[in-house]
């Protein structure tokens, strides 16, 4: 019988498998530790796009939950179609009609980012 893995575990799992380090690229201790470093900036960020684009009443996935797997945030915030539009001298993103709560769930996040 196993036990339950604790919470530090399950984030190092995530971690790993998620971001995708279940390999480190080099056998150089310097590179490898930069490589990690950057991953976990990374996986920060996501961590905290995550509970502001996918937590809370409009959200674009199945259930709701406390805290989402870095996998659920790149999958709904981070794959879905945009376009990105230059028209004069301003850059506009347009999304499909199709995402909509994905849409309004990124805007919240940006909105959130770039306003405060």
């Amino acid at each position: 019988m196993g036990s339950v893995p604790s919470f530090r575990e399950q984030f190092h799992s995530e971690l790993k498998t998620d971001m995708d380090l279940e390999r480190l690229p080099s056998g150089k201790f310097a590179t490898n530790e930069l490589v990690f470093a950057c991953a976990a900036l990374a996986y920060n960020i996501l961590r905290f796009i995550g509970q502001l684009g996918l937590i809370g009443n409009r959200v674009p996935v199945r259930h709701p939950a406390k805290r989402r797997r870095i996998r659920t945030v790149i999958q709904e915030l981070m794959y879905f179609a945009g376009r990105l539009i230059a028209t004069g001298r301003r850059f506009k993103l347009r999304f499909s009609q199709h995402v909509e709560l994905h849409a309004a769930a990124f805007c919240r996040v940006y909105d959130r980012l770039a306003y405060g």
